[in-house]
């Protein structure tokens, strides 16, 4: 990274902003890393900061969380500048896809070592998101994650939120088209992953990778709260496929239709209406990660 300067955006209204925004700054001045730092960003005008910044950038460095990612990528995607994570979201769901370091100074570290790795991006009804989006419960559940939770209880928001929303779940009825095939499910839960990692942890099946060029898509065909407590576990490590309410699918291109119109959220965002169709853009960002 010497000689090269980077654009440095960081996210202080994230859990761990403001604490570690000092930290950030001393150590990338530690590594020789020169750089723009542009304060009191709002996620609304990230994508155009980068896009303004282009012309004398080499890079772009973030500190935020998957929220901060996301409202970057259109700007990221526009410019073709390379991409250096400092975690300092609740969930931190790239970050852990990535393996990246959550200690900021080490963080640092990564992006000064140079490795650069491509990874794929989603994309839904052409908006980019890089872990997953959902329908059905995973809407449900950004709509009850508020950020106070998030910035009182971090990962374990998520939990409070989903047993808030699991006792009033319905299910809805979708028809999922990947090249020649057509599945109708009726689900209370439907994902579609680019990344590995969601929710704080959550695995996307078993041999999910943000570099696969495909997007993983799961189904949760269960017919009840209770029935559904019994697969979160598996969820974890991604083997809820081996269930039978549990059907798994994967390919470069997904449209999803519903009986009415469902809210798509991506990275913890609602995003778009179904109908939904969904596509990986292979190796389309460079990220800096530890060396495999």
């Amino acid at each position: 990274m010497n000689g090269r300067r980077a654009l440095l955006v960081i996210n202080e209204q994230s859990r761990s902003g403001k604490a570690a925004a000092k930290a950030a700054i001393d150590a990338l001045k530690t590594a020789g890393i020169a750089f723009d730092h542009r304060k009191n960003v709002a996620s609304d005008d990230i994508a155009d900061a980068i896009r303004s910044a282009a012309d004398h950038v080499d890079c772009v460095i973030l500190g935020g969380g998957d929220g901060t990612l996301n409202a970057a990528l259109p700007g990221l995607l526009d410019t073709g500048l390379p991409l250096g994570v400092i975690p300092l979201g609740t969930a931190n769901d790239l970050a852990r896809t990535l393996e990246l370091p959550r200690d900021v100074a080490k963080a640092v570290e990564t992006i000064a070592a140079g490795t650069l790795h491509n990874i794929d991006v989603g994309e839904v009804n052409g908006i980019p998101f890089l872990n997953v989006a959902s329908i059905g419960f995973g809407v449900d559940l950004t709509r009850a994650l508020t950020r106070d939770a998030k910035q009182r209880w971090g990962v374990f928001g998520y939990l409070i939120a989903a047993l808030r929303v699991l006792r009033r779940i319905q299910p809805f009825h979708a028809t999922i088209r990947i090249g020649g095939a057509v599945r109708r499910s009726k689900t209370i839960h439907l994902a579609i992953g680019n990344g590995r990692h969601y929710g704080g942890g959550m695995t996307v099946c078993v041999d999910a990778a943000i570099d696969d060029n495909r997007l993983d898509v799961y189904s949760l065909e269960v017919p009840s709260a209770l029935a559904l407590l019994k697969i979160l576990p598996s969820m974890r490590s991604g083997r809820h496929g081996r269930w039978a309410e549990v059907e798994t699918m994967a390919g470069q291109e997904v449209v999803v239709e519903t009986s009415r119109p469902r809210s798509v959220n991506a990275d913890g965002e609602i995003v778009t209406r179904t109908p939904a169709h969904f596509r990986v853009l292979p190796g389309a960002l460079k990220v800096y990660a530890p060396a495999a």
